[in-house]
């Protein structure tokens, strides 16, 4: 699941908003994907309280969604600046 969110993150930031224009569709998802990885399955439990910590959590969705995007913007502001 957080695979698929973090890809349609990206998705949406590279086709309507143009982050990361310049590196390109795949490397934009790959961004997407590690923030959604990294916030569905470490950020996620600690904020969602869930009996397990891999079981399905509409609130751990959220949040891994949200660390996606943030990634993309981070990284579209770091481009952006420093050109790497």
């Amino acid at each position: 699941m957080w695979v698929a969110v973090g890809a349609l993150a990206a998705w949406i930031g590279f086709a309507f908003l143009k982050l990361n224009a310049a590196r390109g569709l795949a490397i934009s998802v790959m961004i997407g994907v590690a923030g959604a990885v990294f916030g569905g399955y470490l950020i996620g439990p600690l904020l969602a309280s869930t009996v397990h910590p891999g079981d399905f959590n509409p609130l751990s969705l959220f949040i891994a969604f949200a660390s996606a995007a943030g990634c993309v913007i981070i990284s579209n502001m770091v481009y952006r600046r420093f050109g790497v």
